[in-house]
């Protein structure tokens, strides 16, 4: 039998990560569940290395997997057909990569974008409403693609000091979730930034670079970054430079 869930009420403090269901138990990575789903609870869960992920009907449900796929932006794979894409975006007058302009309209686009394999979305309208708190509270953004005017594709993240944890993309543009994503890389590149928590291992993230580590490796990363400053949320086209081969000198 599995161990005792343990069940939170809005107040009672997170357990520690290790005590999350193990890979013999039918969740695994499942830590805990209820509380409350608000600033403070959010900031104090990834702070953690913990995530909520739960679908309509069911419980707030936290969870802190072992192992953890992450993203080292050192890593990033820029393959070649993406690096033109992105070449072709930077240098067109008419796109333009932005940062936390529309964090309300990706996120309702990522919780409405159907997934390959997935009958319906675990951003259910709460998560919507506490991660727009917590933007509004400067620890949730926004990176977006846009094209002529209109928002094609993004992502939104979670970020606390160097320690940045992804949710979601979407794209209703090909490759526009991609190009988001790099576009991400280059300014944790820029911020020194190490990681970009993933969450789970998926086949398309493991093709760009991501790899799974020890939670204990991923926690101790979380210390570390969670005490270095920030960077200022946004992005600069010298940004692409990050990724892009420099242009050569004029001779």
């Amino acid at each position: 039998m599995p161990a005792q869930l343990p069940w939170l009420e809005p107040h009672d403090p997170f357990p520690s990560p290790a005590s999350a269901w193990g890979p013999d138990d039918p969740a695994p990575g499942l830590l805990a569940a209820g509380g409350a789903l608000d600033v403070p609870h959010l900031r104090a869960a990834y702070g953690q290395g913990t995530f909520p992920w739960f679908s309509e009907g069911q419980p707030i449900l936290w969870w802190a997997p072992d192992p953890r796929m992450v993203l080292p932006v050192a890593e990033f794979r820029l393959h070649r057909s993406l690096r033109k894409v992105v070449q072709r975006f930077a240098a067109s007058s008419h796109c333009e990569l932005r940062v936390d302009s529309a964090f309300g309209r990706v996120i309702r686009a990522c919780s409405s974008t159907p997934r390959e394999g997935q009958a319906g979305t675990w951003i259910v309208p709460d998560m919507v409403r506490a991660y727009e708190a917590l933007h509004a509270a400067g620890s949730a953004h926004s990176v977006e693609t846009w094209v002529d005017g209109q928002l094609v594709g993004g992502l939104y993240c979670v970020a606390l000091g160097r320690a940045v944890f992804g949710e979601s993309m979407f794209a209703h543009a090909t490759d526009a979730s991609k190009i988001a994503l790099a576009a991400l890389v280059a300014i944790c590149r820029v911020h020194g930034v190490a990681l970009i928590d993933c969450q789970q291992n998926t086949r398309h993230l493991a093709s760009l670079g991501a790899r799974e580590i020890p939670r204990s490796e991923f926690l101790r990363h979380i210390a570390v970054a969670l005490d270095l400053t920030g960077g200022t949320w946004g992005f600069e086209p010298v940004y692409w430079n990050q990724l892009l081969p420099h242009p050569s000198p004029m001779a």
